[in-house]
């Protein structure tokens, strides 16, 4: 009998031990540890590894970042609006394998804001200073810009690859 409550208090102490383990393995990689947040600039992208078995991507907030995933667990994340909003990659059957927040700041370039009463426009100054699109400038001095923008794209296409 006495072989029979050893055996039992070991399973007891495994069980214990293995409980144990798993926290201490959920700690250290799970949605509650703080993660260091990916910080991406405004209109421009950056690369973060994503963890293994992701099934699912979540982003709070689609107008401040987006993501694509491509081959190899690569992330790209793109800034499209100022602020914060968070990450999370879920596996298969929903568990969530890390939780991450995304910081979206503004330009580290030579950046000069001109307001015309309460109209505001934003130009790049490196070294000469052109239009720059920038959220929060006037809708006119927004819409000229991105037409512009557009018909010198769209007269890039039509031209086609130069000659060989």
């Amino acid at each position: 009998m006495t072989a029979f409550f050893a055996y039992c208090r070991r399973r007891q102490v495994n069980a214990l031990l293995g409980a144990a383990a798993l926290i201490a393995t959920m700690a250290a990689a799970g949605p509650g540890r703080a993660a260091e947040p990916i910080t991406v600039m405004l209109d421009q992208a950056t690369i973060t590894r994503l963890p293994g078995r992701v099934s699912t991507i979540v982003i709070g907030n689609p107008l401040i970042a987006d993501v694509s995933v491509q081959a190899g667990g690569l992330l790209v994340v793109t800034g499209k609006g100022y602020g914060t909003t968070n990450l999370i990659a879920l596996d298969r059957t929903g568990a969530v394998l890390t939780e991450r927040s995304i910081e979206v700041v503004g330009a580290q370039d030579t950046v000069v804001v001109v307001y015309r009463g309460i109209n505001r426009e934003s130009y790049s100054c490196a070294p000469n200073c052109e239009r720059r699109i920038t959220l929060g400038d006037g809708q006119e001095f927004f819409a000229q810009t991105l037409g512009q923008t557009a018909t010198r794209s769209a007269q890039a296409q039509a031209q086609g690859p130069a000659p060989r």
